[in-house]
């Protein structure tokens, strides 16, 4: 029988280090500290304005993607280019919930029927859209829709062994699918333009600035908890056991593990953390259209987890918060050339850091030697002690 302090002790292990500490530390931070700047008058030299919680709020959203991207990739070796799609799906449920909200305060007024289906000349509401006016079915469908695909998905994908570069074509074909589906105007889903002018949630104005400032709180909580189930997950026995199949499925197989059944826990763990992302982000947007579902929104994640260092998990969401500041930048000082930035960030992060970000400030276990940055800095950021590639 085992001791009824196992689970906290196991906890506290998987808590243990400097990276743990480090990131929830300036995750939980950020969540008190940003609202807090943001309440200070305008006339203060430290105060943030509204719409920069909610961007930093958005990038939170993109962190908690990147994450769920790093754990099946970084230690499963599943090169997924389809999170998109749950994190779309995720943020479709929300929409839907919101879009509910409005009621007759919509611009044809109807009570039941959101505006473009009035316009589309529907004439009853679809089955699916029932339940979404309460915010715990909602909820529960932002996780649950992403998590079946996923797990429909990888009942068969797995099953049939399908691996490598055959089963990232097979997920950017599954989210250019439902791309092409939610585009048409008779699923349902806005088509074209998607779900948007949405008011309040929870009875509360979305545009206010404790809104923002709450939704801010809710993003960096939900990133937070993320990684902590990241690290339980990566920490135990099936973290040794997702490591082994990434390095050797074949022997793993041999040593009798049922890896179709590994792989398709971590992949549906995966969609569900992507599907949260996604209904944190749309109510600080303020819109989900069909593009979330392109293929390219997917390739991108997989840049953010490269550039921040797959493997680490931190490194994951350095690598969304860097890469999504720089884009904030270059997308308004060179408009018509961001794009050529990203790409050659790609390009250098493979040449030179294969490792990623977090490989600059990790033991090379291949050389034997530490990083030659500051010592402050490699105080409060960890020394791996090693790690097989993949």
């Amino acid at each position: 029988m085992s001791s009824p302090t196992r689970f906290p002790s196991f906890i506290l292990r998987s808590l243990s280090g400097r990276a743990p500490v480090t990131v929830l530390t300036l995750v939980l931070g950020a969540a008190f500290l940003v609202p807090v700047l943001n309440l200070l008058p305008e006339s203060n030299l430290f105060h943030m304005p509204t719409f920069m919680v909610g961007l930093v709020g958005k990038y939170l959203c993109y962190a908690l993607l990147a994450l769920s991207v790093d754990l099946v990739w970084g230690y499963c070796g599943i090169l997924s280019l389809g999170h998109g799609a749950f994190f779309a799906l995720g943020g479709y449920a929300m929409g839907m919930h919101l879009m509910r909200q409005i009621g007759d305060r919509g611009v044809y007024g109807h009570p039941v029927l959101p505006d473009f289906m009035v316009f589309l000349n529907w004439d009853v509401l679809p089955w699916y859209w029932y339940g979404f006016d309460n915010f715990l079915f909602a909820m529960v469908m932002v996780a649950l829709v992403p998590g079946i695909l996923a797990f429909a998905f990888g009942w068969f994908a797995f099953r049939s062994r399908v691996t490598g570069v055959y089963l990232s074509i097979i997920t950017q074909a599954m989210t250019y699918a439902l791309l092409l589906a939610f585009f048409r105007n008779d699923m349902g889903f806005g088509g074209n333009n998607g779900l948007t002018d949405f008011r309040d949630l929870l009875g509360l104005d979305l545009r206010s600035d404790a809104m923002r400032r709450g939704l801010f709180i809710a993003s960096a909580l939900a990133l937070a908890i993320g990684y902590v189930l990241c690290l339980l997950v990566t920490s135990s026995r099936l973290g040794k056991v997702l490591v082994t199949i990434r390095d050797a499925e074949s022997r793993s197989r041999f040593l009798g593990y049922r890896v179709e059944n590994f792989k398709l826990f971590v992949f549906t763990l995966s969609a569900i953390l992507a599907g949260v992302a996604g209904a944190l982000y749309v109510p600080q947007v303020g819109i989900i259209n069909p593009g979330e579902f392109s293929p390219i929104n997917s390739i991108e994640i997989v840049i953010w987890v490269a550039l921040g260092g797959r493997g680490y998990l931190f490194g994951a969401i350095f690598g969304a918060l860097a890469v999504n500041a720089a884009k904030s930048y270059f997308t308004v000082a060179f408009p018509e050339i961001w794009l050529f930035f990203l790409g050659a960030l790609f390009i250098l992060t493979t040449l030179f850091l294969p490792r990623g970000a977090a490989g600059l400030i990790t033991r090379n276990p291949d050389a034997g030697s530490a990083t030659v940055l500051p010592a402050w800095l490699s105080s409060i950021l960890p020394v791996r002690k090693g790690e097989s590639g993949s």
